[in-house]
């Protein structure tokens, strides 16, 4: 079969459980990853004939997407923030406003006057792929990063994008919400996190493919405390934040008004910024210095 044909057919067989420009956008990205067939290809190249390996190929990563796999682990890779990270079941697949999160991060720190002469250390809590720590550390080379997460296969996933993105950084495997963990950890400048926010009883509304492939344990939280996490880094962050120090969380578009208030209950400063869509998805914490002792 040609170029034309078997990529014809593939986007007809998508378009059963995507709509119409994702399946094309999909089969995009399968065909030049598996057939090294971009766009441009296919249309000078549209009445070449497949080889039978390059189809066969083709073809068994169709019936994966078929059952909802993402295209993502069926590749096994990924982009994120200029960087093409590997992926598996084990680990989160980055989302565009992840990204916006590390702009935000990497901004507050080149505007800061001392970051050249003192280089600031940064935690990455719940790494996951490790996306944040690695574009963090590649946009901000002078930083010492840190990165943990509970799952030892998210770390091993993580350590291998970091040693091919020539990343330095120190992972760690702890369980973060077990606070005797946390003397584990020294003080950081800035601290990051993309944690598990979703309720358990927003299953029913997510896509297929999400909750059936995605890691649970990094997606999901008990509805009974949902706001966990972010109850944890407020904590930590009194023990373990220096002066002048920031927080970086991504949230619920629907609560971040509610984590919000865990960080002003604990005498933070904090901002909430909207994604380029207009939602309520990141929020910046800090403490200010505190009072000097009277009569100093």
């Amino acid at each position: 079969m040609t170029v034309d044909e078997v990529y014809r057919q593939f986007v007809a067989r998508l378009k059963a459980i995507y709509d119409e420009r994702e399946a094309e956008n999909i089969a995009d990205w399968v065909f030049e990853n598996i057939a090294a067939i971009n766009r441009l290809h296919r249309v000078t190249e549209k009445d070449k004939v497949l080889s039978d390996p390059t189809n066969n190929k083709l073809q068994l990563a169709l019936q994966q997407l078929l059952q909802h796999r993402p295209v993502q682990y069926v590749l096994g890779e990924t982009w994120f923030y200029k960087m093409k990270l590997r992926v598996n079941e084990h680990v989160l697949i980055p989302r565009p406003e992840t990204e916006e999160l590390v702009e935000w991060v990497v901004e507050e720190v080149r505007n800061r006057r001392d970051h050249h002469q003192s280089p600031c250390s940064v935690l990455d809590i719940a790494t996951g792929s490790g996306c944040i720590a690695i574009a963090v550390k590649k946009e901000l080379a002078s930083a010492s990063v840190c990165a943990v997460d509970v799952s030892e296969g998210a770390l091993a996933m993580a350590r291998q994008n970091a040693a091919e993105q020539n990343a330095a950084i120190a992972f760690v495997q702890l369980d973060f919400l077990d606070v005797g963990s946390w003397d584990q950890l020294p003080s950081f400048d800035i601290i990051i996190s993309n944690p598990p926010y979703i309720p358990e009883t927003e299953k029913m509304h997510l896509a297929k493919h999400v909750v059936d492939h995605e890691p649970h344990l990094a997606l999901f939280v008990t509805d009974d405390d949902p706001f966990i996490f972010y109850k944890k880094i407020a904590a930590f962050a009194h023990m373990h934040l220096k002066k002048r120090g920031s927080i970086f969380v991504e949230v619920h578009e629907g609560y971040a008004i509610p984590v919000q208030q865990i960080f002003v209950d604990k005498e933070f400063k904090t901002e909430i910024k909207k994604d380029l869509f207009g939602r309520e998805r990141m929020i910046r914490v800090s403490k200010d210095d505190p009072s000097p002792p009277p009569g100093i």
